[in-house]
């Protein structure tokens, strides 16, 4: 165990951490963050002995860094700088063989198989094996930043210290450095203790966190106790939010920039003049992105877009990989999938509903196309399952307003619990269990927001935004499936 107790210290007898106290523990990645001039480098000095510490100990499993000899304790800490000198035209290998130095018992024929063994390994590793034979200096800054994480881990140390070391080094070797740190800090129960200015990678990789300000500790604790919003402002002087990682339980902050607050606040409104409809496809083209929550086959999930496009299909449609095929569709037709939220659906778009409802300072646009011949009733779970005809209601509920997380997510509700009231309403019947059904089996849904104007907290039922909705969802989805049981009689 790294263990650090009251330790202050700087230069010149100035102190530039304060009282400064916490412990690694084997196999855990602690990162240090803090503004520029907060002390981390300093403190990270002080952790190597580089430094000495004016005040407090630190000691490595019970025993002072001071009771260690310096190849002693090159053995136990290895050390990756900022910055990295190169006074001599070393060869890659010879560089990182350097790292092997604490570990050799004499100056001559010294050199032993577990040394060669450990520099190919290390090198291997760090992806710089194939730089091997190539002059230090002729390498790019992150190439030289590799290699002397090479040198580091060629020490075999039990505790790695770290000082910024992804600079120079593109995304992909980023993500493959930490990767790395990580699995080598619980296989080989390694101490690693690094500075990160990105907080998103100390979050993402780092058991704990210890953020530092004015030479003292804020908090230290696990990522998502240190990244708080607040405090994260507070410490760094400018506007961030934060959010969850889409893939694995951690915190991401983002930047919050002042262009945005600096646009003029004008309130845009989604209504009919949006949009554009034909047998082929419906389309709302907004002139301004819109925060989005949809299970569209383009665009699912949540996100900011401008193209909105509900698209017939033959009900004989068949497609190995329709994601796919949607995107190509897209792209052909002149929508960029990265800024269109995507649906298809076998019904008519001749019977589509779409009005815009007002109510006060909020205002809501909704578009609705509906065809039952899919319908089922969910609460039926041992169906026999055979082929339904065609059928799918696609709900998009376009709010002239600015949603919180809850607003988007109560809307959703919302709208669905009206639409099979609906269904209800109209007697629409699982063909299968002669039941009320409650949708089809391939509905869809759209909540898409200005962003702009009116802050709406919430939209459950008996809210302002969610009677609205109740209203919209309700009548268009009734006019939808009229128009569509009409069409259908008539051709009969």
């Amino acid at each position: 165990m790294l263990h650090i107790q009251h330790v202050s210290g700087g230069y010149a007898g100035h102190s530039i951490v304060k009282d400064i106290s916490f412990e690694v523990n084997k196999g855990e990645m602690l990162g240090i963050l803090g503004p520029n001039g907060s002390g981390k480098t300093t403190l990270l000095k002080i952790i190597s002995g580089i430094l000495p510490a004016s005040e407090g100990t630190i000691s490595i499993d019970g025993n002072k860094l001071s009771e260690y000899s310096p190849k002693e304790l090159a053995k136990l800490i290895a050390v990756l700088p900022q910055h990295a000198a190169d006074p001599f035209s070393y060869t890659v290998k010879e560089t990182i063989s350097l790292g092997r130095y604490a570990h050799q018992r004499g100056w001559f024929n010294s050199w032993s198989k577990e040394d060669e063994e450990t520099v190919l390994r290390v090198m291997e590793q760090t992806g710089t094996l194939s730089l091997q034979d190539r002059n230090i200096q002729d390498l790019s800054g992150g190439e030289r930043q590799r290699v002397y994480l090479a040198q580091a881990l060629a020490q075999e140390p039990r505790i790695l210290l770290l000082d910024e070391p992804t600079n120079h080094l593109d995304l992909s070797y980023q993500k493959e450095l930490f990767d790395l740190l990580k699995k080598w800090s619980k296989e080989c129960e390694l101490m690693v203790v690094s500075i990160f200015h990105d907080l998103n990678l100390a979050g993402l990789y780092c058991d704990r966190l210890l953020l530092l300000h004015e030479g003292k500790i804020v908090i230290e604790d696990t990522p998502n106790e240190v990244l708080k919003q607040e405090r994260i402002q507070t410490v760094y002087h400018t506007k961030i939010a934060k959010q969850p990682h889409p893939k694995v339980p951690v915190p991401q902050m983002v930047l919050l920039p002042e262009w945005e607050n600096e646009q003029i606040e004008e309130i845009y409104q989604v209504d009919p003049s949006v949009i554009q409809a034909s047998s082929e496809r419906i389309v709302v083209k907004t002139e301004q992105p819109l925060k989005t929550m949809s299970s569209g086959v383009i665009g699912s999930g949540t996100g900011w877009y401008q193209n909105f496009v509900n698209r017939h299909v033959d009900k004989t449609y068949n497609c190995s990989d329709h994601k796919q095929e949607m995107a190509h569709y897209l792209e052909r037709n002149g929508f960029l999938p990265g800024e269109t939220v995507g649906m298809m659906t076998a019904v008519k778009l001749e019977d589509v509903s779409y009005k815009l409802y007002i109510d006060g300072n909020v205002s809501i646009f909704v578009v609705v196309t509906a065809g039952v011949g899919n319908a089922i009733d969910a609460s039926v779970m041992d169906r026999e399952v055979f082929d339904y005809k065609p059928g799918t209601i696609n709900t998009w509920v376009f709010v002239n307003g600015e949603l919180s997380e809850e607003a988007f997510i109560q809307s959703i509700m919302t709208a669905t619990e009206v639409k099979v009231k609906v269904l209800q309403n109209e007697e629409v019947l699982d063909l299968n269990t002669g039941t009320l059904a409650t949708g089809t089996s391939t509905d869809s849904i759209l909540i898409a927001a200005t962003q702009k104007g009116t802050s709406i907290e919430y939209a459950g039922s008996f809210t302002q935004l969610g009677r609205l909705i109740s209203r919209g969802v309700f009548e268009c989805t009734t006019e939808a499936i009229r128009k569509s049981r009409l069409r259908k009689e008539g051709m009969s």
